[in-house]
């Protein structure tokens, strides 16, 4: 009888032994590759992390901005790499909306794997301080009373500006011509010149130029007024519902990472987003923090990779 029950208690200790031990990762420094500029969104997001997340891993994380082709050079990169001690901070146009529009050399949804979810940045319809519009009401009536002569900015055909502008038109019920541009501060120039009249960029992008009075913040896209900019309502409040769209970002890892590696760096990001510091940082850039458990993103991920596509499909959504 003691021997069986010796025998089974080695059968089950290495077992247990391994479940209850963190696993030994990571052995060197990690990379958190961003698809962006230094400056941009995505990269204020990955350092924000990564600052936080090195003393936890115990091992340097190193950002590496590959800006390019909607911030999927990065992903790329990740969704190749074998060294194991690769992410990336996730987009949602790389994840969500290229895919539907580029030939990509990964698959979202079969070479990487959702990790730790980050936070969210709504969009804000902007126009330029010169335009006679003070509501999204009347920037409604505007756009009715003259088709196609209201000209709207896009970083780019299948950003977030772009479809969320889709999308006020279809729920207004306006006709506005879209003027797609390489990236935000070339629309953004323009349209506090007057060349085009209104966009739906992202707050980190416009909060300077709203707060020197160079733009007018009208509505945002996110379900609940922003902390930011608690003077302006949502679109739903100004009268235009179903335009909820926003950034959002979220650590991505190759679909091969083992299970014990993902569930400690989900663990750690995690713990990073509950310091103060980190949510003060965050939150300065009009971030909104969601915490997620890993099923939770990738169930999230799932939802956007089928809505971002069904918009794509129905308003012809196409890149040159």
């Amino acid at each position: 009888m003691q021997r069986r029950t010796l025998l089974a208690a080695a059968t089950l200790l290495p077992g247990l032994a391994l479940a209850q031990s963190p696993p030994e990762w990571p052995t060197r420094p990690v990379r958190m590759l961003v698809g962006s500029a230094p400056g941009g969104g995505t990269d204020a997001m990955a350092r924000a992390v990564a600052d936080r997340l090195a003393p936890l891993l115990g091992q340097p994380v190193v950002v590496e901005n590959r800006p390019g082709a909607s911030n999927t050079l990065a992903v790329d990169l990740v969704a190749r790499s074998i060294d194991g001690h690769s992410m990336v901070m996730g987009v949602v146009t790389a994840h969500a909306i290229a895919p539907h529009l580029l030939k990509l050399g990964y698959d979202s949804n079969r070479d990487l794997v959702p990790v730790a979810f980050v936070a969210t940045v709504a969009n804000v319809l902007v126009v330029g301080s010169g335009l006679p519009a003070p509501s999204v009401q009347a920037l409604v009536g505007l756009a009715k009373k003259e088709p196609g002569k209201l000209h709207f900015a896009s970083s780019g055909t299948g950003s977030t500006q772009h479809i969320a502008a889709e999308l006020f038109k279809d729920a207004a019920g306006v006709d506005i011509t879209h003027v797609p541009y390489k990236g935000s501060a070339a629309a953004l120039a323009d349209l506090v010149g007057g060349q085009v009249q209104m966009s739906f960029d992202t707050m980190p992008s416009v909060m300077g130029q709203i707060k020197a009075g160079k733009l007018r913040a009208l509505g945002v896209t996110s379900p609940a007024r922003n902390a930011q900019l608690p003077q302006v309502p949502t679109l739903a409040e100004a009268g235009v519902p179903g335009v909820e769209i926003g950034a959002w970002y979220g650590v991505y890892m190759p679909a091969a990472t083992p299970k014990a590696v993902q569930a400690r760096v989900h663990d750690e990001v995690n713990k990073v987003l509950a310091l103060p510091e980190t949510r003060t940082r965050l939150q300065a850039v009009g971030a909104e923090l969601q915490p997620m458990g890993q099923a939770e993103f990738i169930a999230f991920h799932n939802a956007e990779y089928q809505r971002f596509g069904d918009i794509i499909r129905k308003n012809n959504i196409k890149i040159d």
